[in-house]
Order: structure tokens, then C-alpha cells, then sequence
């Protein structure tokens, strides 16, 4: 297709909606030419970085309304050429805030571009894409639901729908496969389309799925709660060296030390916080030895045991040992649930911006609501009316998945074990789930826990790069991942490893006969122990 031809074929008049039920407000279609981006990894989680360079592609623009909601929902599509098309369709997804088209999906999509597909994101109507706070409520006590519906589940079914269709006016085919990438509010999104569009795709790969969305943010605000419930604040430089402690003591459960926990059930278990009270470690923040304090140990242990009620019940998982408290052992991932500030000797809580905007705008309704007042007890009603109030929207945890296994669809999910943001062990619960519902699961669905990663990517730990093209050649010859390889370096930077990653229940086992730890066939994937441990129950 030349640029002339292209240009004839990507106008407004050329497309329409696709979809009922809306009212189309405006369809725009532009030629983009000369258009590079240097893809990260890191925004395609499960696809290695790649470079897109001086792109031309076509850009086709939807927006539309459902009526009575008052609401304006943007969806974009970029088609490549005729002939660079690989006859394929990827739908991208969000972060955070966000439902999509912003820095991140944008990146999936130009990483996209560049391996042929045609390629859509969905903004779901949200006037912005990193902070509910100009469009959360209506008014003071009146949430915006039309708007939280279309970023729980509405607009992703839609987008699929618009993208497919626009697809097929430009090219006259349908694409021949369709698939969804995301990772944390991403991974729920794709969740969200397995159990509620089971067509709209046909492989998803879902990371670190924010499931049990009403559970999780508000547990991001638990290390917080506990220090306030125990009036002490630590030092950031406390807590990163119980966990650095952790990370060596822990290292070698699985007969290998590298620099990551692959064991992390084991850790918790035999790992005592307190065991480091009384210790000095070198606190930059005082420039110069600090002992860790009990106060530290008790921050660490509850962050690691998750949220708990007055009498003891767990509540919701916490991060592992080995995650990033503070932020500041892994600057590049950004933030931790316990974080502090510290001047002059007095310390103070950092809350995690998704939670504080979850009790301010959804829960109380009230955007002038003092989040750093809230009681053990407060906290718990919080949860409770979160799970009322929002389960039917955000929970996405129905393990029922029978309908995207009869349509064929095939489906991975990640997380890492060094997730700082999102507990691993919900995702293992909902695997559980779906597996004790449909004993077959795993000839259509695998889960593939990493060691060592953080939030979607970074920290000591090496991303399955492979695991995209792999749920590829599973949906198109039907060739299962059995395994993914990972590489990446220890803790010191000086050795780089190559091992794999199992899918769920089986785990990673290193053969000391073959004597090279560092490479990749040394490890086998072998079924143990199913590794069910404090699974928390909740109903969808």
C-alpha cells in the first residue's frame, strides 16, 4: 500500500462505529508518518524491548457516548500498511488510574506496530489517566457509576469490538487471531475479558492482576495503619536492611544463590523480622550507623503477613519477603506500601497514592477526607463497603471461565514474586479457584509465578520475555509453554543467570550434578507441594 493509497483509504468517511447501543460523537482518521518509539520491556512486560523506526501507519480516533451517562469514551486504533500487517490484532491495556492511552499503552502499542499488528487502547471515558480525582464523583457523595463501569469492564469488550471492526473496513478481513496484553490494572482488564467477553479475544496474557480490586487498595494503606496503630515510623534504611537480610538468608532455599527468593512461602515461614532488632546497619538518611529498631521488625512482619482485623483474622495477602518496602532499594519501580519521610529525626507515613484516593473519592466521597485518621476499625468497614458497594465492578475474580475455554481461547498470567504492589498470592488463589471449578484448566490456562520481579518488571529478577510469542504458538499450533526462560543478574551485577520459569503448581528444581547453576538446562520444571498457604476466601 503506498503512502497515496494509504492516505485515500484512512479518512473518516472511510469507517463507522461497529458497535450498538452508543452514539458515535465524532470518528477522525489521519495518516502518521515518520513515527519512531524505543519500546521498553518494561511497558511489554512478557515481550522483549524493540525499536519502532520511522512508522507510517494509519490512526483512526472513536469517540462516543452511551446515552443518558453523559460520558465521552476514546478509543484508538493504529493499522499498519497492507503489507506490513501480519493479519493480527492486539488490544493493550492500562495502569494504575488508568483504562489506557497514556505513556505505557501507547508503548505496547508502537511495540505492537512494529511486529505487524494492528493495535487499539481505550481511554474508557476517564478525562484522566492517572488520577480518578476530576472524574470520580458526580458531587460530594455521588459517585461517577457510568464511568467506573466503563473502566471495571465496559469499555474493554467495546474497544475489542470498534478495533475488530475498524480492522475489517480497512483491510476487508477480519484479523485471523486477536489478543490482549496488560499488567496490573492491565492484567485485571484482561481477567475482566476471559470471564466476561470470552470471544473478544483469543489469548490473553494477564500480569499481575489487580484482582479483588476493593480488598487489595485498600490493603495497600495496611503498613501505614499499622504504624500509626503503633505510633512508630521507622527509617526507610530499617526496613531495606530486614529485607536485604531476608533476600540473603533466603536465597539459597532453592540450592542456588543469585540474588532472589524463589521460595518465598519458605521464607516467610523460617525468616523472623525480629531476629535483626538491635543490629546496625548504615542509614544514609541519618548519615551514619543506625541500630533497627523492634518498631522496624513489627512494620516489616505486618506488611509481609498482610492486612489483619482486631481479632486476628487475615483480612488480605501482604507482599513477600524479598519486595521493595521502601522504594528505595529498587528506585526504578517507584514506591512501596511503607514508605516514610524523614527530617530531623522524625519520621512520618507516605500512604500509597491508590489507596488514599480509594477512601477519599469511593468510599467516603468526600475529596477533603483526612485519610491519616483512619482507626483498625474504620479500616475494616472501609473494606467491608468497598466489597459491597464495588465487588460487581472491580473484583473480576469469577473463576468460572468455562465460556473462554469453549471458545477456545487460551490464556497466561504472571507475577512476580518480588511484586511490591500487588500480592502474588492472589492470583495463585484465583488459579486455585478456577482449577478446583474446572479440573482441565490447565490445557487452556497457565499461571507462571517469576522470582525476583517486581510490579510488572524490575527489581533482581528477569521478566519471561518469550511468554507472549509462547501464548502465541499455543493459540495458533496449540504448543503449551511448559516453561519460559528468564535471564538475569545477581544482586552484585557481577553473574548473569539463565534459568526458566514453571507454570503453577510446578516449580523451577536445579540439578547439582550438572554444576552450572547459571544455565538455563541445568533447571527442570517438576510438580511439589501445591503451595496453598493463608488462601483467603472471597466471594465475588
Amino acid at each position: 500500500m503506498s503512502l497515496s493509497s494509504l492516505s485515500s483509504s484512512c479518512v473518516p468517511s472511510a469507517f463507522s462505529l461497529g458497535l450498538a447501543g452508543v452514539d458515535t460523537i465524532v470518528i477522525e482518521a489521519s495518516v502518521v508518518t515518520n513515527f519512531s518509539f524505543s519500546v521498553p520491556s518494561a511497558v511489554r512486560y512478557i515481550q522483549p524491548s524493540t525499536q519502532l523506526t520511522n512508522a507510517t501507519f494509519c490512526n483512526v480516533t472513536v469517540t462516543y457516548t452511551h446515552p443518558g451517562d453523559n460520558d465521552r469514551v476514546g478509543v484508538e486504533v493504529w493499522l499498519p500498511p497492507a503489507q506490513s500487517w501480519n493479519e493480527r490484532f492486539q488490544g493493550v491495556g492500562g495502569g494504575g488510574w488508568g483504562a489506557g492511552r497514556f505513556y505505557n499503552s501507547y508503548g505496547m502499542m508502537a511495540g505492537a506496530l512494529a511486529e505487524g499488528f494492528a493495535t487499539v487502547t481505550t481511554d474508557a471515558g476517564l478525562s484522566d489517566q492517572f488520577s480518578p480525582e476530576p472524574w470520580a464523583l458526580l458531587s460530594p457523595g455521588h459517585v461517577n457509576i457510568p464511568l467506573l463501569e466503563n473502566f471495571g469492564y465496559r469499555s474493554l469488550n467495546e474497544s475489542a469490538v470498534i478495533g475488530k471492526s475498524i480492522v475489517q473496513q480497512f483491510y476487508g478481513r477480519a484479523p485471523s487471531y486477536s489478543y490482549f496484553n496488560g499488567c496490573s490494572q492491565g492484567g485485571r482488564q484482561g481477567l475482566a475479558l476471559a470471564q466476561r467477553y470470552p470471544t473478544a479475544y483469543d489469548g490473553i496474557a494477564a500480569g499481575a492482576p489487580a484482582l479483588n480490586f476493593p480488598e487489595l487498595i485498600s490493603s495497600l494503606y495496611w503498613p501505614q495503619l499499622h504504624m500509626n496503630e503503633i505510633n512508630y515510623h521507622p527509617y526507610g534504611c530499617e526496613l531495606d536492611a530486614i529485607v536485604l537480610a531476608a533476600i540473603s538468608q533466603c536465597d539459597v532455599l532453592d540450592g542456588v544463590s543469585d540474588g532472589i527468593i524463589s521460595d518465598v512461602d519458605k521464607c516467610f515461614a523460617t525468616f523472623d523480622p525480629f531476629g535483626m532488632v538491635g543490629q546496625s546497619t548504615n542509614c544514609s538518611q541519618t548519615g551514619g550507623l543506625l541500630t533497627i529498631s523492634a518498631g522496624a521488625a513489627s512494620v516489616v512482619k505486618a506488611t509481609w503477613a498482610g492486612a489483619m482485623s482486631a481479632d486476628g483474622k487475615k483480612l488480605w495477602h501482604g507482599c513477600r519477603p524479598g519486595a521493595d518496602l521502601t522504594g528505595a532499594l529498587e528506585p526504578s519501580l517507584g514506591h512501596g506500601t511503607a514508605m516514610t519521610n524523614c527530617t530531623g529525626g522524625i519520621c512520618t507515613g507516605i500512604p500509597e497514592p491508590l489507596a488514599t484516593s480509594w477512601f477519599r473519592l469511593f468510599l467516603v466521597k468526600d475529596p477533603s477526607f483526612n485519610v491519616s485518621s483512619i482507626t483498625q476499625s474504620e479500616f475494616e468497614d472501609f473494606l467491608r463497603q468497598g466489597q459491597q458497594e464495588y465487588s460487581s465492578i472491580f473484583s473480576t475474580n469469577n473463576p468460572d471461565l468455562s465460556g473462554f475455554r469453549d471458545a477456545g481461547g487460551k490464556m497466561v498470567t504472571f507475577h512476580g514474586l518480588a511484586d511490591q504492589v500487588i500480592p502474588d498470592q492472589g492470583t495463585r488463589d484465583y488459579y486455585n479457584n478456577v482449577a478446583e471449578l474446572l479440573p482441565g484448566v490447565h490445557d487452556f490456562y497457565r499461571y507462571f509465578p517469576v522470582p525476583g520481579v517486581g510490579h510488572c518488571f524490575g527489581s533482581r529478577g528477569g521478566a519471561p520475555l518469550s511468554l507472549f510469542s509462547q501464548l502465541r504458538a499455543w493459540v495458533e499450533n496449540g504448543t503449551a509453554p511448559e516453561s519460559s526462560p528468564f535471564t538475569y543478574t545477581d544482586g552484585s551485577g557481577a553473574a548473569t543467570y539463565s534459568r526458566v520459569v514453571c507454570p503453577y503448581p510446578q516449580k523451577a528444581v536445579y540439578h547439582t550434578q550438572c554444576g552450572a547453576p547459571a544455565d538455563a538446562s541445568c533447571w527442570s520444571c517438576e510438580r511439589g507441594q501445591s503451595g496453598v498457604c493463608g488462601k483467603v476466601r472471597v466471594n465475588s
